[in-house]
């Protein structure tokens, strides 16, 4: 996994393109992201009079961190800072997902919904550091990103504003299309994909990898197999099974042992990279799902709002006696739990023992039930008593 050093920076260089710039605006930073995009944007900022520092998070994705640099660079930024989040990724925004059971739909992670406010939280510290009066981002004007991104930077620095290149109409009028795009970057200097863009696109991090767009807009359309990096196809995955047990403090993982080989692993950075690497050898975590827009046609921008803070607080507390050790097996897609064991479970083993009876009377079980199909009788007698007044 490429890592880069945390907030590294390097002085500015003569840009590339030599265009006639608007009057002086101030300091932007940008959420740069070393794509075409995000690229033009910064030239496009550059021409309306502003001085652009790009800012790269590295939340675990595959990525040329020193090319993006260079390319920022060259492109005319001011500075470019790189910073590694990834530790803290986990540690402050997975882990405390992972406490809740936080699952949209019941089966996807939120990768991109939590990396998003760890990115704007970079963002504004770069922004406070550098006395930037303004933060720009690539997202568009129909997703979820420019909520997750603007209230976190709004909550963080109420101050701040936001320059949105893809809702002001001096911007997607002049590029209503990626051709036209394209068209910018060539005349700018702007280095352009040499091979055809991929019909979709794609965001990445420590937590998932997801696509959307092009041909997958189309819910018929079967995602393509070369999309699933993270994950071997399940029928080609081992014939066996890696079987693991997980320790638990306060309701997050703690130390992984694989059983098998022995190997562990303990700090929260590394022991998330390692189940990942285990799940995706077997072929874990494919999923295919149609989801809803916050902007009416999804999202959890509120991070780091009050009433975020306050649930987190919550859900914290709930797990205060969530310990103990999970034995699973990965195999061929699936995870099984094998067993599990905690020194504070409410699970009493000589309580619902069918062998023994323990401080249980079984007689007292008649008026629990009597108690509880009380509702049932009264439903069903005044259910008979409409019918009767409609025979009338």
């Amino acid at each position: 996994m490429l890592q880069a050093p945390a907030r590294s920076t390097e002085g500015s260089r003569t840009p590339a393109v030599s265009d006639t710039m608007a009057q002086p605006k101030g300091t932007v930073v940008l959420a740069y992201s070393g794509g075409l995009d995000t690229s033009c944007i910064l030239v496009w900022l550059k021409e309306q009079g502003y001085d652009v520092i790009a800012y790269l998070a590295n939340i675990g994705q595959k990525e040329d961190f020193e090319a993006a640099r260079k390319k920022a660079l060259a492109l005319g930024a001011k500075k470019v800072y790189i910073e590694d989040v990834s530790r803290e990724f986990v540690e402050s925004f997975i882990w405390p997902a992972v406490q809740a059971n936080a699952l949209y739909e019941d089966r996807y992670l939120l990768g991109t919904a939590l990396a998003r406010p760890c990115i704007a939280r970079g963002l504004v510290g770069i922004a406070q550091q550098e006395r930037a009066a303004y933060i720009a981002h690539g997202a568009t004007g129909k997703g979820n990103d420019q909520v997750r991104f603007e209230l976190s930077c709004y909550a963080l620095c109420p101050k701040i504003k936001v320059v949105a290149p893809w809702r002001l109409p001096e911007f997607y009028q002049r590029f209503p299309g990626r051709r036209e795009l394209m068209d910018y970057a060539k005349k700018h200097g702007i280095p352009v994909p040499v091979t055809p863009q991929t019909p979709w696109s794609m965001d990445e991090n420590l937590m998932h990898i997801s696509y959307e767009a092009g041909i997958l807009e189309n819910p018929k359309n079967q995602a393509p197999p070369g999309l699933y990096t993270k994950t071997c196809d399940p029928a080609k995955s081992p014939d066996t099974p890696d079987v693991l047990e997980i320790e638990f403090e306060r309701g997050v993982p703690v130390k992984v042992t694989n059983t098998g080989d022995g190997a562990t692993r303990s700090s929260a950075l590394e022991l998330f990279v390692y189940l990942n690497d285990i799940a995706g050898k077997h072929g874990v975590g494919r999923i295919d799902i149609v989801e809803n827009r916050f902007v009416g046609m999804k999202s959890r921008g509120f991070w780091h709002s009050p009433e975020c803070e306050f649930l987190r607080e919550c859900i914290g507390r709930s797990q205060e006696s969530v310990v103990g050790t999970v034995r699973l097996s990965v195999f061929k897609g699936h995870v099984y739990i094998l067993g599990r064991e905690s020194p504070r479970s409410l699970y009493n083993e000589e309580l619902v023992s069918m062998n023994v009876q323990g401080d249980y009377e079984p007689a007292d079980a008649t008026g629990f039930i009597n108690i509880n199909s009380l509702r049932l009788k009264e439903y069903h007698r005044l259910q008979s008593k409409v019918t009767v007044k409609q025979d009338e």
